[in-house]
């Protein structure tokens, strides 16, 4: 049996998953040995984080499988805002542990503690190093292929801790060889610094995704251009686009004769889908015909509260707006 693309990339979210939990749980353990022999903050607060990426890891291995759950019936759209939720939880947990390691750090900038046994804890950083930096280019090539949200979050994760981890190598190094544990101290804090920036920017991402935020200007000029390659089609209006997980969901109304039959007026959308699907193989469409010439503004109880042309792409037919009716001010519909 074919396997759909939508399938394919939530296989391709599960095996990473899996792996990411595994790689955390390797991390921590390495982690932890090192702190047990150095005493090093920055150890400490690198395996903080760490605790923390495996319970976020964790939250992403069961939300991708949430999300690759189909439709029933009180969840008509799928259950692919899971990926979202799983990103929110990412977020508020990365920047507990910024806090956390930022209180540590701070103690420990004016109470300096000796780093210990700075040949091990080097060691241990270098290989997670490379385990981290493995992980996140394995991510990088699953987001590629998918553009799940709770991946890309997961991967935000470790691409943070790869920055992190070598300025905690820095800091065991100045900590142990250099004899100045202050500088390891320091170095925890620009961990803290790192983590919290990126928990500002997930939970930016998270909340665009679950408050439906419209996809780029850029896709949805490429969407109505794709479906404008057919002459008899006119006047894109009333698009709304969102994400729901890896999936993309694309609402339209196009002008079409009106004399057509029913039969060749399907035919034509049927046609616009494809070409739609072709550039977007994870999209859900649904495309509304209105008679060209005679339509009237309808579409449900968001529409007069949108500007008329807030949903045209830059290449619509002039008319766009007026098939909306009246001009309304500005306003979040997007």
């Amino acid at each position: 049996m074919t396997t759909s693309p939508l399938d394919a990339a939530h296989q391709t979210t599960r095996r990473i998953t899996t792996l990411s939990v595994a790689a955390a749980v390797l991390l921590i353990v390495m982690k932890a040995f090192a702190l047990g022999a150095s005493g090093s903050v920055s150890i400490l607060a690198s395996l903080a984080d760490s605790t923390l990426d495996l319970v976020a890891s964790l939250a992403t291995f069961f939300a991708v499988r949430w999300a690759a759950a189909p439709p029933d019936d009180d969840h008509r759209y799928g259950h692919g805002k899971a990926e979202g939720l799983a990103s929110l939880v990412q977020a508020g947990m990365v920047l507990a542990s910024g806090v956390f390691i930022g209180w540590e750090a701070i103690q420990r900038i004016f109470d300096p503690r000796p780093v210990t046994s700075g040949g091990w804890a080097v060691g241990v950083m270098v290989l997670a190093i490379i385990v981290t930096a493995a992980l996140v280019w394995m991510q990088t090539q699953a987001v590629k292929k998918t553009g799940s949200l709770a991946v890309a979050g997961d991967r935000a994760h470790y691409a943070a801790d790869l920055a992190a981890n070598v300025v905690v190598l820095i800091g065991i190094i100045s900590g142990s060889f250099l004899k100045a544990p202050g500088l390891d101290a320091a170095a925890g804090l620009v961990v803290a610094v790192w983590l919290a920036w990126g928990a500002v920017n997930l939970l930016k991402d998270a909340s665009n995704h679950l408050l439906d935020r419209a996809a780029p200007e850029s896709d949805r000029a490429a969407i109505v251009a794709a479906v404008t390659e057919d002459a008899r089609i006119a006047n894109v209006h009333q698009l709304r686009t969102r994400m729901a997980g890896q999936a993309l969901m694309i609402q339209m109304h196009i002008d079409l004769d009106p004399d057509l039959s029913l039969k060749a007026a399907h035919d034509i959308i049927l046609a616009a889908e494809k070409r739609v699907l072709a550039a977007y193989p994870h999209a859900d469409i649904l495309i509304h015909p209105d008679p060209r010439g005679a339509a009237e503004p309808h579409g449900g109880a968001f529409v007069a509260q949108r500007p008329a042309s807030s949903d045209a792409a830059p290449d619509t037919a002039p008319d766009a707006a007026s098939s909306d009716g009246p001009s309304k001010p500005s306003g979040p519909w997007s």
